[in-house]
Formats: C-alpha cells, sequence, structure tokens
C-alpha cells in the first residue's frame, strides 16, 4: 500500500536532522504538507493532554523534498503498537484530533 492523504507517518529529515510523527496533507513532487510533532515531545506532549495540561499543538509542516530522508508509515505490529496507537492508548483520544 502507498502512503497516502491522512496517514500518520514518521518523518526523517536531514539539514538539520528531525524525526516527526505526522499526518501527510499534501504530497508532490516538490515536497510534504503534514501536521506535525517532532519525536523527542511525544512522551511529555502525550502526557501532558492526558493531565489537561499545556502542551505545545501539532503545528503545520512543508518540507521540500530534498530534505526527506525517509518517509515511513506509522504502522504497529501485534507486539509494537503505531504511535498513533500510543498516542490514543495514553490520552484517550484521537490523532486526528490534533
Amino acid at each position: 500500500m502507498k502512503i497516502e492523504i491522512g496517514d500518520s507517518v514518521i518523518l526523517v529529515l536531514h539539514s538539520p536532522r528531525e524525526k516527526l510523527l505526522a499526518l501527510v496533507q499534501e504530497l508532490s513532487p516538490v515536497g510534504i504538507f503534514a501536521r506535525g510533532i517532532d519525536l523527542g515531545y511525544f512522551d511529555d506532549w502525550c502526557r501532558s493532554i492526558s493531565n489537561n495540561e499545556q502542551y505545545l499543538p501539532m503545528s503545520d509542516y512543508f518540507f521540500p523534498m530534498w530534505r526527506v530522508e525517509r518517509m515511513i508509515r506509522d504502522e504497529g505490529t501485534e507486539e509494537t503498537p503505531s504511535m498513533a496507537n500510543l498516542f490514543e492508548q495514553r490520552t484517550g483520544r484521537s490523532l486526528v484530533e490534533f
């Protein structure tokens, strides 16, 4: 299956190096429009949301294709849930809501 609009993905970028959990908004040969959050903030973000504390919202991004090193569909296995599933388990809410 190919990655579609609305899919949850892990983006790995270079120059500078970044990793994001994102929802794909648009894909083109020029780049990717996505709504996401830095993976380094993921645990704190989930904790803040579940505790009804203030948190940084997901941001809208455009990344030109020359920055994209990898884009991986956020899929889980029986042993390991996807990041979107982890978010739902920890917060009781859907990633799409954010």
